[in-house]
């Protein structure tokens, strides 16, 4: 019968760390092969003009109402300006000018923090100070060197939704 070596429990004990962290940066999209996380591959922004399909007003149901069961927000809850984080699902939704919304994944792209706020035109992450522009998601500050990813959104009639 072979006795492992301390060296051996030690080389375990490294490896089944490495694998947890590795399996909390997948639990959040996070992976050497697209570091940003997964709102990168969306396209597309909703600004209530029609641009592709991600922003154009879709059509009335009975007596005028909007039908839209997959809404996760209103635009009235969306202030000009400013925008609203859905950090349920890491995503925050800025209206830049009145009537026109965009909508970014909310994970900073510099160390995957959840970003905490919207306020004086930027969205900002608590953990070191990023700053990205609410109209464009680009970096407005660093330590951040990539803008956040886009998301495609509808928006119907007050009814905002991923697109």
């Amino acid at each position: 019968m072979c006795t492992p070596t301390r060296r051996t429990l030690l080389a375990g004990a490294t490896a089944a760390g490495l694998a947890t962290a590795l399996s909390g940066c997948a639990a959040y999209g996070l992976d050497s092969a697209n570091p940003a996380g997964p709102a990168d591959n969306a396209a597309g922004t909703g600004d209530g003009t029609g641009d592709g399909g991600t922003g154009d007003q879709g059509g009335a149901g009975p007596n005028g109402a909007t039908a839209n069961a997959a809404s996760f927000a209103k635009t009235s809850d969306i202030p000009v300006g400013g925008g609203k984080i859905f950090a349920d699902q890491k995503i925050v939704v800025t209206q830049p000018t009145a009537g026109t919304f965009r909508c970014f994944t909310a994970v900073c792209t510099h160390a995957g923090c959840v970003v905490g706020d919207v306020s004086e035109g930027t969205i900002n992450c608590p953990c070191h100070g990023s700053r990205f522009k609410v109209a464009d998601g680009s970096v407005a500050a660093g330590p951040a060197k990539k803008a956040l990813g886009a998301i495609a959104i509808k928006v119907t009639g007050d009814a905002i939704s991923k697109a």
